[in-house]
Formats: structure tokens, C-alpha cells, sequence
């Protein structure tokens, strides 16, 4: 009964002007963040698909590739921090635009390197402007959705991530078998400058969007009450803020173990398909995508688990515990990738792995905006991204060392483990803080809402 009548509420207190509004326009934001990511992961999936027949015509092996994706992992590990603070401090429209049109002229660019050192520069140079993405969706999220809400909206965009994966191997294979590899990057990276014209033209903050309703903008604004953030000193930088909250080191140190998975995922599944499972680019066309399948369905279904447990009883932290550590659980599977009887069972098990880390990703990515005051969020998510990717270039330098020599087994069990130390630093060091009045667990289960 309080729910119905705390929605009834809201939609009582509707617009004259109603008619020229979008119903649920903050989930059509989630979906035009969902678009800018699944460009944001086809330019980057493009290398890995490309990776067999560069590898023969390029004379690239193993430890090069591991040095071209470490070159993309540095430079995006390095720029997160700085993307998110020019996030915070410009404006999240422009800001995104910039690394969307950044990332995309440096995709188009790999069509013309000759060598494994010329596609490290390039990938260096798109890991430059990848860095933008999360951090402005991150700050996204925490201006257009509720607490109860954010690890549904953070599924919904980080689909993306999975469907960029997904498409990439038919397209590339596609357009390297009727043009040649450099048509793949030229055509990938020209997918993103078409998407930034859609940014541009739909996307506005919620207090500008003159397809925002008032009964809306109210509901987003109430949000504002489920959660104590810690406001900065008066003149105290905002690096500094951050980097001193515990509550961050419980972040990033989860993103630190948790990266390595989905970096491993992204860039290693066709090489590894190739060398241990010995398939040719037909059938890498074929499976190489469905492990993101799985992954986008973990989006999706991560990002409901923290409202369960709210609806369970827990509070909004504790549910983010709790979906972290079931999400954790269920990573243990991805230890029998290798020993997997058939490429059947191995692509079974990279499902599993997939889903489970997206699905605990939905709970990650969305704790900046739960933690940190709206004009911090860009920059708390991109350097706990920083960590994060420095999790995944440490990893990555381990497999172009390890593969070599004993083949990739031993790093399917490290990762099925990682997470589970992840989840228990969550516990361990991430503390809540609620506001006097805050909605009780009741109030935030998972309801309807305006224009939902």
C-alpha cells in the first residue's frame, strides 16, 4: 500500500504539457547508453576476431598480441581518472561525444599499420578515448535513476559491452573475408561516427530534457534520499576526496580482481579457440559471440538481484554485497574451461564465466553512484576503472608469459577464483551510511514507477 500510494503520488503531480513528454524517458537514456557502449566494444572486439589472420599476415605471435592489447589496456587504465575528472568538470554530453569521436578516428587508423608495433600505437591511442565511456555512464546513471534502480540501468547499458562482443566476430570475418582486415577497422571505427550524432542530437541532463516529464523529474530527484553520500571539505580537490574514502579501496580492489575475466574474455577467446580447440575462422564465426550472449543476459539479471535482496529485507549496500558474492559463487565454474571434454563444453563454461561477470559487474560499475556525491561520480569510476584495468594488463602480461609455455588452464582456474576474493573485500571494507528518513527496504523494493 505505501508503494501504490507513493506512485500514485508521483503521477498525480502530472504536466500540463504531457503529451509532448516520453513516458519512462530515463530508460531510453539507459538504451542510448547501451548503444554507445555496443560501438564502444565492437571497435574493441575487432582486434581480437582479426587477431588469427594478423597473426599470419603480420607475423604477430602470442607475446605481440599480449603487447598490442597491453598497449590499449595502458593507455585506458591511465586516462579513466582524467577521462572522468574532464567528465565532471566540462559537461557529460560534450564529454562523451569527444572520446566517442576520439575512439572512432583511432579504430579507423588501424587499417593502415604494417606491423605489431604500429597496432600497438593505434590501440594505445583508442584506449585513450575507450577510457570516457564508463566513467559517463557511470555519472549517467547516478543523475537520471534512483538507488533502487541504478543496477538495473547499469545491466541495461552494459548489454553493450556483451552485444558489441557478439556482432563483432560475423561482421569482421564478414569484412575481412570479401575486403581485407583494414576494411573491418575502417568500417567499426565509422560505426561510432554515426552513433555520436545520435548522442548529440537526444541526449540532455534530466533538468534540461524538454521530454522529461515534471512527475518524473520528481521521482528522480526524491531518489536523493535513499543513500548518504559524504560531501567533500570546503576547497579539498576531488581526487582527493575519493582516493581517501575506504569505501573507494573496497571498489577499486573488487574492479582490480574482477577485470581480469572479462579482459581475458574479450580478447583471447578466438586465439584460444584457434591454438587449444583448433577451429578455423567458420567456426570462431559461429561461437566466439555466444559467450557474450550469456554475458548480456547477466546484465540483465545482475542488475535485479540487489532489488530482490532489498525486497528481501536487505538494505541498498548489503544487496549490493549479496549479489556480488552469488555472482562470485558462480564464476567458480570457469576453472573447467580447460578441461572441458569438447568445444562445446568450453564455450558452456565461457558462458557461465561471462554471465557471471557481467552480472556481478552490474552491482561494480554501479557503486560510484551510490558512494560519491553526482558531481564525483566521472571521477570516482574512472580511477577505480584505473585499478580495474590495471588488474587486466597485469593478467594480460601473465598469459602472453604463461601460454606459451603451459597453455591457458592454469589461468581459467585463477580467474574462477579472483571474484571470490573481490566479494569478501566488499564485506570486508565497504561500509554504508544512511540518511536520517531514509526509505525503509519496504519502501525501495522493486515496484513499478513512473513511466517503468
Amino acid at each position: 500500500m505505501r508503494r501504490a500510494s507513493l506512485e500514485a503520488s508521483h503521477l498525480q503531480a502530472g504536466d500540463p504539457d504531457r503529451r509532448f513528454r516520453v513516458r519512462g524517458l530515463r530508460w531510453w537514456i539507459a538504451l542510448l547508453l547501451m548503444g554507445v557502449t555496443v560501438v564502444n566494444y565492437l571497435d574493441r572486439s575487432c582486434l581480437s576476431v582479426a587477431a588469427p589472420v594478423l597473426k599470419k599476415d603480420l607475423s604477430i605471435d602470442e607475446l605481440h598480441f599480449s603487447r598490442i592489447v597491453m598497449a590499449f589496456q595502458l593507455t585506458y587504465l591511465m586516462m579513466q581518472p582524467i577521462s572522468g575528472r574532464i567528465i565532471d568538470w566540462l559537461d557529460l554530453r560534450a564529454g562523451l561525444a569527444l572520446s566517442i569521436l576520439w575512439w572512432s578516428a583511432a579504430q579507423m587508423l588501424s587499417a593502415v599499420a604494417g606491423g605489431w608495433g604500429a597496432f600497438a600505437a593505434f590501440r594505445a591511442v583508442l584506449g585513450m578515448g575507450e577510457a570516457g565511456n564508463f566513467p559517463a555512464a557511470s555519472k549517467a546513471v547516478s543523475q537520471w535513476f534512483r538507488p533502487r534502480e541504478r543496477t538495473i540501468a547499469t545491466g541495461v547499458l552494459n548489454v553493450g559491452a556483451g552485444v558489441g562482443a557478439l556482432i563483432a566476430p560475423p561482421i569482421v570475418v564478414f569484412l575481412m573475408s570479401r575486403y581485407g582486415w583494414p576494411a573491418a577497422f575502417v568500417a567499426t571505427g565509422a560505426a561510432g561516427i554515426v552513433w555520436v550524432t545520435v548522442w548529440l542530437l537526444f541526449y540532455r541532463p534530466p533538468e534540461e530534457h524538454r521530454w522529461l516529464s515534471k512527475a518524473e523529474l520528481s521521482y528522480i530527484r526524491e531518489g536523493a534520499t535513499e543513500l548518504l553520500v559524504d560531501e567533500p571539505l570546503p576547497g579539498e580537490s576531488v581526487w582527493k576526496a575519493v582516493l581517501t574514502q575506504r569505501n573507494f579501496w573496497a571498489l577499486a580492489l573488487a574492479r582490480f580482481l574482477s577485470e581480469p575475466a572479462w579482459q581475458f574474455f574479450t580478447y583471447w577467446i578466438p586465439l584460444y579457440l584457434v591454438t587449444e580447440r583448433h577451429l578455423e575462422q567458420a567456426g570462431i564465426a559461429r561461437v566466439a559471440g555466444v559467450p557474450f550472449i550469456a554475458g548480456d543476459l547477466g546484465c540483465i539479471l545482475g542488475g535485479l538481484f540487489s532489488p530482490l535482496f532489498v525486497w528481501l529485507g536487505a538494505s541498498v549496500m548489503t544487496a549490493r554485497k549479496l549479489a556480488a558474492t552469488a555472482c562470485a559463487l558462480l564464476m567458480v565454474l570457469a576453472g573447467f574451461i580447460g578441461t572441458a571434454p569438447s568445444v562445446g563444453w568450453a564455450i558452456a563454461f565461457f558462458c557461465v564465466g561471462a554471465f557471471a561477470h557481467q552480472a556481478m559487474s552490474s552491482t561494480l560499475l554501479t557503486l560510484p553512484a551510490d558512494l560519491f556525491p553526482k558531481r564525483m561520480v566521472a571521477t570516482a569510476n574512472g580511477l577505480s576503472g584505473t585499478v580495474g584495468g590495471l588488474g587486466g594488463l597485469l593478467f594480460t602480461m601473465v598469459v602472453g608469459i604463461v601460454v606459451p609455455k603451459v597453455g591457458y588452464g592454469p589461468l581459467f582456474v585463477a580467474i574462477a577464483f579472483f571474484d571470490l576474493v573481490g566479494s569478501a573485500l566488499l564485506w570486508g571494507v565497504l561500509r554504508e551510511q544512511r540518511r536520517e528518513g531514509a526509505l525503509s527496504s519496504d519502501a525501495l523494493a522493486t515496484p513499478g514507477s513512473p513511466g517503468r
